[in-house]
């Protein structure tokens, strides 16, 4: 069974916890996880990138030099793209890059990450993650003295409140969310998954 060390709300290591097996403690599916990433990034591009056609490009179209007599190749218009200031063959336009995965393909690639930060030792549990103000430096001590200070953090929390938020939004390298918003690509990314105790339930609810 998979455990994490598990500390008290103001930082304190209490010992371990044991965490559910369906969620933490299967084998990680590398190659899932990879198209989980490659989706999350492709979702995320805008584009918006392109390029002007020979219809497009702002030149004459009328034909530069007459068709024989003139030892020239022929040529018929200044857009060809075969010419400098002309259009573009096959350049990109711009298009939809986001796709979807199977509910099941997300649901195991995110257990895979979960699963292989907790056999790395990287999965932490808190018993109560509020902080009482919208300040940082209360939640980066706290950070600092569970020695989390200098890696990046993904903090799961059962809910984000407005306090949560703003005390973590200017900390570099930590990212605060809902469990329930727990994707695959945050979880690889952050080196460590701080998770609130209360918050597991959610994960196994979404998850199993």
């Amino acid at each position: 069974m998979a455990t994490a060390n598990a500390f008290s709300a103001n930082g304190d290591k209490t010992g371990t916890v044991d965490l559910p097996a369906d969620v933490f403690g299967i084998e990680p599916n590398s190659h899932v996880v990879w198209e989980a990433v490659v989706n999350f990034q492709a979702n995320q591009r805008q584009g918006t990138v392109k390029t002007k056609t020979r219809g497009e490009v702002n030149r004459s179209n009328s034909k530069p030099w007459r068709q024989k007599g003139t030892g020239r190749a022929r040529a018929g218009t200044f857009r060809s793209p075969l010419w400098v200031g002309g259009g573009t063959m096959f350049g990109p336009q711009p298009r939809d890059h986001s796709y979807k995965l199977p509910k099941k393909i997300r649901r195991l690639a995110l257990r895979s990450a979960l699963s292989d930060r907790a056999n790395e030792g990287r999965v932490v549990v808190i018993d109560e993650f509020a902080p009482a103000e919208p300040k940082t430096k209360p939640v980066q001590q706290l950070l600092d003295k569970m020695e989390l200070g200098m890696s990046k953090v993904l903090i799961l929390v059962p809910e984000l409140d407005e306090n949560i938020a703003l005390a973590t939004r200017n900390i570099p390298n930590v990212i605060a969310m809902p469990a329930r918003e727990a994707n695959t690509y945050t979880v690889v990314s952050a080196e460590y998954v701080l998770i609130v105790k209360s918050a597991i339930p959610a994960l196994e609810e979404v998850l199993g």
